[in-house]
């Protein structure tokens, strides 16, 4: 504090005392400031399991299981083939066919995508490129890679196992879901995935809808 002049300067100071509570929030403040402001946290996506069903807008998605599966060698100059699959029940419900496709291969790729499988943005552990994966739907005539409007379809997503490979012990996925709107250069309305800008890349990256996580049913097929 600074004396008012003519005061005599050999007067004892008096100590200002600050609550210790306000002290402990200026400093909050200020590191939230340093650290760029205040700003909600993200929610976190929700967390589902096998059985559970999602309204990904343009899917409803049942997350049916994982599984390891074998096909087995049709002659004595093959040899059997091991695979972790991900089994689902996809409804198309938009008004036409759209494909079962296939994850994505970086996260910031996602959004350009209208396939189920590319809204399975992100599945965890990561399998090597050569593993896969591999994707279809099953209908009455064999496989397929089309979803029709309206119709419900098992999808089988899988990787395959190397010889000396241990399948792992779940698998978890970041599931994006679909919004119907304009495109922003034609007005014209069309599914698409939800997704966010970062501004500090100008990158597109999902919202991520949900996690769900499988765990990976061996059976004897290890």
């Amino acid at each position: 504090m600074t004396e008012p002049s003519g005061a005599s300067s050999d007067k004892p100071r008096r100590p200002v005392v600050v609550p210790a509570i306000a002290l402990v929030a200026f400093t909050a403040v200020g590191i939230t400031a340093l650290l760029g402001g205040l700003s909600e946290a993200p929610e976190e996506p929700e967390a589902l399991g096998p059985g559970s069903v999602l309204d990904q807008g343009l899917y409803a998605t049942k997350f049916v299981e994982s599984r390891v599966t074998v096909e087995r060698a049709e002659s004595q100059f093959d040899e059997d083939k091991r695979f972790v699959e991900l089994v689902f029940e996809v409804t198309n419900k938009g008004d036409q066919t759209y494909q079962v496709g296939l994850p994505p291969a970086k996260l910031e790729q996602a959004f350009t995508s209208d396939s189920f499988a590319g809204s399975l943005v992100k599945i965890t552990p990561a399998f090597p490129q050569d593993a896969g994966p591999f994707t279809f739907a099953q209908a009455k005539g064999g496989e397929t890679r089309q979803l029709h409007p309206g119709v419900t379809s098992q999808v089988i997503l899988r990787y395959r196992l190397k010889d000396d490979e241990q399948p792992p012990e779940k698998i978890t996925m970041d599931v994006a879901s679909f919004e119907y709107e304009p495109e922003w250069n034609t007005n014209v309305p069309r599914w698409q995935m939800v997704a966010n800008e970062d501004l500090d890349t100008m990158k597109f990256y999902p919202e991520i809808k949900a996690r769900v996580t499988l765990a990976v049913k061996k059976g004897d097929a290890t």
